[in-house]
């Protein structure tokens, strides 16, 4: 068994597991990840809004769930903000997780979706307390 070795910028980590054998927790595993599918979802969209800010030549720096820019740029980050969630969340990402887990795992069987509620994202962009 090889090292899994993760270079950075800063370092370089080398990672060894010494004990496969350990047991899988199902129930943790499965209770974990709807949290986690949902973090990954708000730290794509914080990576979107700094792309889409960058692309516009404005500062931004954000950490978790906080976003900043220069006072003279809040309105506009504001709308970047609001741009970007929208273009996120109309794509079916659902059905695109369902579609790469039914590739990976054919021999299991996956249940269907929820039904898509009417909730038209556009609205979004003209909340007022849609980000604070």
């Amino acid at each position: 068994r090889q090292p899994y070795t993760v270079v950075t910028l800063l370092q370089t980590v080398v990672l060894i597991n010494d004990n496969a054998n350990l047991p899988v927790h199902k129930q943790r595993q499965a209770s974990a990840f709807p949290p986690n599918y949902v973090h990954s979802l708000d730290s794509s969209h914080m990576l979107l809004t700094a792309l889409e800010m960058d692309r516009r030549g404005l500062t931004f720096s954000a950490v978790h769930d906080s976003f900043w820019t220069h006072a003279c740029d809040i309105d506009e980050m504001n709308g970047v903000l609001r741009e970007c969630f929208v273009d996120l969340y109309t794509r079916p990402l659902l059905e695109e997780l369902k579609k790469t887990w039914e590739l990976q795992y054919p021999s299991l069987e996956f249940p269907d979706l929820p039904e898509t509620g009417d909730m038209d994202l556009d609205e979004v962009k003209h909340a007022p307390y849609f980000f604070q």
